[in-house]
């Protein structure tokens, strides 16, 4: 294409095919995010190369980063009531935060407090999730009953860690009737959700749940990949010193 400076590109992946969305010659918000990860000015740069300058002549040097940055996306939920948390293709976030540490866990901690997602350090974690992610499940349930959390699951998830010896107390779905999960949350009894979905019908049944975890602040993970980060990140939070450096220190490290 001959673009000289920086492109945008975006791709989307479906049955293992990678198909571009769209092309831009122009850069795009990710580049200031890793411009300030990396500590190299890319605009600077890409200006520069645009402007006729060859990035041989500009000199620039690789640097070794002893440091994990993490983008986290923030979403206005709180202000939009009838707005599903669940993403989609669609464009929902109106900004971005960055969190830094030494190491990964710790790093997705910061860019969650960062973005309103306060993750606890103690009091009950509520978890329903889809069949094939059950397997997943039970080493993170161990693990937060060796931190002091209580677990609560809806029956299907409560019933296989059960066959696991993880203690777990039983609560109904919202269609099921009263008491039910939502009502816990309401009352503030709940301190982190950790629901997947597996099908249209099931998101649907949780929408209530994820909507009154808004309401209430309720720090909420809907992957698994997600609540594994955030309870390694509980974990280190609980037994190490939480440093806060700036940027440029990060930089001489």
């Amino acid at each position: 294409m001959k673009i000289k400076g920086l492109i945008n590109i975006q791709f989307a992946i479906k049955d293992n095919q990678i198909f571009i969305i769209e092309v831009n010659p122009r850069a795009s918000r990710t580049i200031p995010f890793i411009a300030k990860s990396i500590g190299v000015p890319l605009a600077k740069i890409a200006t520069k190369v645009m402007l006729g300058k060859s990035l041989k002549n500009l000199s620039i040097k690789n640097k070794k980063l002893n440091h994990v940055t993490i983008k986290e996306s923030v979403f206005p939920f709180d202000r939009f009531p009838r707005e599903d948390i669940v993403l989609g293709p669609e464009m929902k976030s109106t900004g971005e935060v960055m969190g830094i540490d030494s190491n990964y866990p710790m790093a997705f901690v910061k860019s969650q407090i960062s973005s309103g997602n306060y993750l606890p350090e103690k009091g009950n974690v509520f978890i329903s999730v889809k069949d094939e992610d059950k397997e997943n499940i039970i080493l993170m349930a161990q693990i937060l009953i060796s931190l002091n959390f209580k677990l609560i699951g809806t029956i299907g998830t409560a019933s296989f860690l059960k066959k696991y010896s993880i203690e777990v107390k039983i609560i109904n779905k919202v269609n099921e009737g009263k008491p039910h999960i939502v009502g816990l949350i309401e009352s503030k009894k709940i301190d982190l959700i950790i629901n997947t979905t597996q099908d249209s019908q099931s998101l649907k049944d949780s929408h209530s749940i994820r909507r009154a975890a808004i309401r209430y602040k309720v720090p909420y993970v809907t992957t698994i990949a997600a609540a594994k980060l955030a309870i390694t990140g509980i974990n280190i939070m609980k037994n190490k010193k939480f440093e806060v450096q700036s940027i440029q220190e990060y930089y001489k490290l």
